[in-house]
């Protein structure tokens, strides 16, 4: 098969390298016994991937090894009792090995493909939509009626967490930093959109009357300050990364005085050794694309060949939605 892989831990100009590789054995390093084998078509690109053409991601394999932690494709082989079978669209969480023509899943990371949505869609579905789901829900505590500020908002994440939040019942509010980025969230059902600037927090806290109840924040960096000041009492924080380089500090006095909770939200972490967990958060999104709420935005696309292109969009932060690798062009 042909697949990518990272040879050195260089940054993505010159970490990948395209090679032919053995079809890979049906067992899975997150799960005992046999996994489920995927003919992958879309293959999702996502953070982990670039921190690991530089050796700076927490999971570390020897080199070289296939980055690419989500697929969409067709299932070639399932374990006995699996709840998708051969021939079946699905989408699936690998952790690594999806930079390929082939990858393996574990059973309770890979979940049927709605109808609804395409293969490059699916490869955009689980990474960000299940993190947006643990992170509004398992630990920000979103409830209906509630408002949401999503930084980062026209991203993979940022574009998941207003659906997701939308299909909550919640108020959204999408913070972006430019007019492009500007109709990704609205394209991605923001009900309200600011626009990064001096004056950003303000805007936000007159727009909800006075602080949201949840600000979600997948990047970090010198705004974390005046995300706080944009809650309102009993107002949660949920870091849910560092995209934008550097990894802020909070003064615990502000969370005094204002009645305010900074809450982690490592979807990874979590749940890597809950199998239900991860089925449970699979069932509620697949409801919600039933219902019409959930459909990944997918930006820029590029096949196997020129990964490192797409990894360089995610380090100069040009990504507009969700960014694939198109394994099996149609």
């Amino acid at each position: 098969m042909k697949a990518i892989q990272i040879v050195q831990e260089t940054g993505p100009d010159s970490a990948l390298e395209l090679v032919d590789l053995p079809d890979p054995e049906p067992s899975h390093m997150l799960t005992p016994g046999e996994g489920v084998v995927v003919d992958v078509h879309v293959a999702g690109v996502s953070f982990p991937e670039l921190l690991q053409t530089r050796g700076e991601y927490q999971m570390k394999p020897p080199l070289p090894f296939v980055p690419g932690s989500e697929v969409a494709g067709i299932v070639r082989s399932a374990p006995p009792g699996a709840s998708v079978a051969p021939g079946e669209r699905v989408a699936a969480f690998c952790a690594l090995g999806g930079f390929a023509e082939t990858a393996v899943a574990p059973e309770y990371f890979t979940f049927a493909l709605a109808d609804e949505l395409d293969f490059a869609q699916g490869a955009g579905l689980i990474l960000n939509y299940h993190t947006a789901y643990f992170a509004l829900v398992m630990r920000g505590r979103l409830k209906e009626g509630e408002s949401v500020l999503v930084h980062g908002a026209a991203g993979g994440v940022g574009t998941a967490s207003l659906q997701v939040a939308k299909a909550l019942g919640a108020r959204t509010i999408a913070l972006v930093s430019s007019e492009q980025k500007r109709g990704v969230a609205e394209a991605a059902g923001a009900d309200q959109v600011v626009m990064l600037g001096e004056t950003w927090k303000d805007e936000v806290k007159e727009l909800s009357g006075g602080g949201v109840d949840v600000v979600l924040d997948p990047v970090g960096g010198d705004r974390f300050t005046d995300s706080l000041r944009s809650l309102r009492e009993n107002g949660r924080l949920i870091v849910v990364g560092f995209t934008g380089g550097s990894i802020p500090e909070v003064k615990v006095n502000r969370l005094l005085l204002g009645n305010t909770e900074v809450v982690g939200a490592g979807w990874g972490a979590y749940v890597m050794g809950r199998p239900d967990v991860n089925r449970a958060i699979g069932a509620e999104v697949s409801r919600m694309v039933d219902a019409g709420f959930i459909r990944p935005i997918v930006g820029q696309r590029f096949p196997l060949g020129r990964a490192a292109e797409a990894l360089k969009l995610l380090d100069e932060r040009r990504a507009i939605g969700k960014v694939v690798l198109d394994v099996r062009p149609a």
